[in-house]
């Protein structure tokens, strides 16, 4: 025979099953109420206008057109064109970026100081390595989209604006995250290299590459992606690309140009999210 416990018996049928814990989660649940609703006022944060009369006919006009992507041969031969433009956007962007990244990660990277070899980094060498990652520091707080709106100052509508501003931001991206990757790595190969007189590029490509080479390229083609749909916002300041037919699209309220757009650009981004996941797979 056996002789129910105590957590049988507080499962018997009629037996109420209440939370132990649902007094200090209603106690955090009215907490963060309580902090979010200032943040909302403040915020002027008004979802309800969203339900206004005028607000759902506007609404229901320009999203009904969508129903009706444009497939008008000369507009897709446009769309073509930008979708391609928009693609050599990011490619350019990204070179340039990776131009700015790689010696600046080189920099800050302390396991090819010569200068540590004795113990402690001299001073030169330490203001260096302060001063490459204050750069990276300086480019990546920046946005992309504030930097387009310089460059469209200087350089005038169309991709160049756009190429700059991606190439600045994300060179601070990805010179922070390279400089990491290298200093995350075993250093004593690198160290060897350079006490038996090789150069930092030598201890580099030998000592610390082959470790970190699949990390690296990894997520270059991650940034690669992203660069992608960044450009999308920075054509709507006037930075060229897809973006930018899609923000004049949308101006003149043409639901079913923006519709074909975005399908456009949801395939483009979901084929550069597949080959670079296919990159990432090829190189672990």
């Amino acid at each position: 025979m056996v002789t129910p416990n105590a957590s049988s018996a507080a499962l018997a049928p009629g037996t109420a099953i209440r939370d132990p814990a649902w007094r200090g989660r209603l106690a955090w649940l009215l907490l963060g109420a309580a902090l979010l609703w200032p943040l909302c006022i403040g915020t002027e944060f008004r979802p309800w206008t969203l339900l206004d009369a005028r607000s759902l006919s506007a609404t229901g006009r320009f999203a009904g057109s969508f129903l009706h992507p444009s497939v008008q041969p000369q507009f897709l031969m446009l769309v073509a064109r930008q979708t391609w433009r928009t693609i050599a956007i990011a490619t350019a962007g990204v070179s340039l970026a990776l131009l700015l990244a790689v010696p600046l990660a080189l920099l800050a990277t302390a396991a090819l100081s010569v200068s540590s070899l004795g113990g402690r980094m001299s001073m030169p060498a330490f203001a260096m390595r302060q001063a490459a990652r204050a750069s990276m520091v300086a480019l990546r707080t920046v946005p992309e989209l504030v930097w387009a709106l310089v460059f469209v100052r200087v350089v005038g509508l169309g991709p160049s604006a756009g190429v700059l501003a991606i190439a600045l931001t994300y060179g601070g991206m990805l010179g922070k995250v390279f400089a990491e990757i290298l200093e995350s790595c075993d250093a004593q190969p690198a160290r060897a290299l350079l006490a038996n007189g090789s150069g930092r590029l030598q201890a580099f490509f030998y000592g610390l590459l082959p470790q970190a080479a699949a990390e690296l390229t990894s997520y270059a083609v991650y940034r690669w992606e992203c660069a992608i749909r960044s450009t999308v916002v920075l054509g709507f300041v006037g930075a060229g690309g897809l973006g930018q037919e899609i923000d004049s699209a949308l101006k003149m309220l043409a639901g079913g140009d923006v519709a074909t757009m975005l399908l456009v650009f949801v395939a483009l981004v979901a084929l550069a999210d597949a080959l670079s996941a296919r990159l990432r797979k090829a190189l672990r």
